[in-house]
């Protein structure tokens, strides 16, 4: 078989098609691309969720109100779910960024009080090194302890947030201890569009290039496709991973100042049992649990769409016992998929290799 019609393996978004090049054009194979993809998919749930929310209430977007909050509310949920797939996609989870969350929010609010007259632009860059740092912790831990990350994050989960319980106590930072600056940007809008939903998406697009376009993004996907592989193969196999963590880290912290600035007042608890979502918005938006596919556009819709759900499945008149039952659902639904679509690629791959 020459190399004109010798199957190729095309890999796009994480997820190998073979294709004949020479027999589908270039058209056709983006078109079936996307037909075939997972973001699609979830894409179609979230606007049938949108739309059957609005026919029951048009003010659900159909109000400076409600269009504000559709954007608004999972802006902070799009940084953690992106921060989550890359490290998923190592074969790795990160379960400590609720608290690096709320760790981060609080440590910000205690910057404006100690400093009432800084910029606000100071608590952001705060937030994100804090992040930063405790993302590190969590990968040089991983790295080097060679202990599972589950094990790991739900260590430094407790420990950070014990670290928040122990500074803040009872008390509580209010929006008036906070500049009106940075209040603002909780519901500053540009063309209608909040500031904190553009500022997630410069974030979501950032990452999602690197990972497509840049070689160590794409040695993410060979470390978590086969991590014991990628170390004969030569890959900065630890570097990589510690680097996924701190990524996580900053944008969790960078979250916490999103919680800080949206919400205007922060506490103890800020963030608690927010990590198990930021898992579950990956993999309900295509980022294999077992690691080495999926993408950051796909944890997004997926992010977008469990925060929808929690409003708009109210609306029509569903108790919360099924909305968290959904919720499991997808996950469930997910994973099954996740299985079945690599027992096929994989039984693509043996045929095309008998056919050589």
């Amino acid at each position: 078989m020459t190399s004109e019609t010798q199957p190729a393996v095309d890999l796009d978004e994480g997820t190998a098609l073979l294709v004949e090049p020479s027999a589908m054009p270039r058209r056709e194979r983006i078109l079936k691309t996307l037909l075939h993809s997972r973001e699609l998919s979830i894409a179609i749930a979230l606007l049938v969720v949108i739309a059957a929310a609005t026919i029951k209430s048009p003010d659900f977007v159909f109000s400076a109100t409600g269009w504000r909050n559709l954007l608004l509310t999972p802006a902070m949920m799009l940084l953690l779910a992106v921060g989550q797939a890359v490290v998923i996609i190592t074969r790795n989870v990160d379960l400590s960024v609720g608290s690096v969350l709320g760790l981060s929010a609080w440590l910000t609010g205690e910057l404006f009080i100690a400093h009432p007259g800084i910029p606000w632009i100071v608590g952001f860059g705060a937030g994100l090194l804090a992040g930063a740092v405790l993302g590190l912790v969590n990968g040089v831990l991983v790295g080097y302890g060679k202990v599972p990350a589950l094990v790991i994050t739900l260590g430094t989960l407790y420990i950070f947030r014990g670290i928040v319980l122990t500074w803040a106590g009872s008390s509580i930072i209010s929006a008036s201890q906070m500049p009106d600056g940075f209040l603002n940007l909780g519901t500053a809008q540009i063309l209608t569009i909040p500031v904190l939903f553009i500022i997630a998406m410069i974030i979501v697009v950032a990452v999602g290039y690197f990972l497509q376009t840049a070689r160590s993004g794409r040695e993410l996907y060979a470390i978590g496709s086969d991590p014991d592989a990628a170390v004969l193969y030569g890959l900065p196999v630890r570097r990589r991973v510690i680097g996924a963590f701190v990524l996580s880290g900053a944008l969790a912290g960078l979250a916490g100042v999103v919680y800080a600035a949206r919400y205007g007042t922060v506490s103890s608890d800020a963030g608690t049992g927010i990590e198990l979502q930021a898992v579950a918005a990956a993999v309900v938006g295509g980022v294999a649990i077992f690691g080495g596919s999926g993408t950051v556009w796909g944890a997004s819709i997926g992010a977008v769409l469990l925060v929808t759900i929690n409003s708009a499945l109210p609306m029509v008149g569903i108790s919360d016992f099924w909305q968290q039952a959904l919720v499991g659902a997808l996950i469930i639904a997910a994973i099954i998929l996740d299985r079945v679509l690599a027992a096929r690629q994989a039984r693509k791959l043996i045929e095309a290799r008998d056919e050589q």
